[in-house]
């Protein structure tokens, strides 16, 4: 699979974008270490090689930072998992910015509100960070529980949406 990777800056630090041949955001996130985002992919599924190259992807991010924040929405992502993570993944892309789910209304929005634990797996397993917006899950209490990427990275992009909005 030939992969291009590109690191862009953003208000909260350098963002990476691995995607495949046809642009689509394979992983993503919130580093300028190229062997964090692709290990962000199982072993069966991550390139051999990334080629440094520009990715449509940045337009959008450059977008959703300057407060087009539905910019993110046209990005195509592939992501691999079970059924069930790829439902999830779909429904974390349907959570409006600055309406923020619980964990338990996000399970409950995959048909199964005490699977609160695959809820947060999900989460825990969405390689393309921001394209499909798992900072928008929140733990039942309201607070912001855990991201890959750092609290203070979702506390910001749960404070930008919430502004926007």
């Amino acid at each position: 699979m030939t992969t291009i990777i590109q690191t862009v800056d953003t208000p909260d630090g350098p963002f990476t974008i691995l995607a495949d041949e046809r642009q689509r955001v394979l992983a993503s996130g919130w580093t300028a270490d190229q062997e964090s985002i692709l290990g962000r992919l199982s072993a069966a599924h991550r390139p051999e090689e990334a080629r440094e190259a520009d990715t449509t992807a940045a337009d959008a991010v450059h977008a959703y930072y300057a407060g087009d924040l539905a910019a993110i929405d046209a990005v195509q992502v592939s992501q691999h998992g079970t059924p069930l993570q790829q439902l999830g993944w779909r429904a974390l892309r349907e959570i409006a910015p600055g309406e923020p789910l619980t964990y338990t209304s996000f399970a409950t929005r995959l048909g199964n509100p005490n699977a609160v634990r695959a809820a947060a797996s999900i989460c825990a397993r969405n390689a393309p960070a921001l394209f499909v917006p798992c900072h928008r899950v929140l733990r039942s209490d309201g607070t912001l529980g855990g991201f890959a990427w750092g609290l203070p990275v979702k506390e910001s992009l749960l404070a930008r949406e919430s502004a926007a909005i």
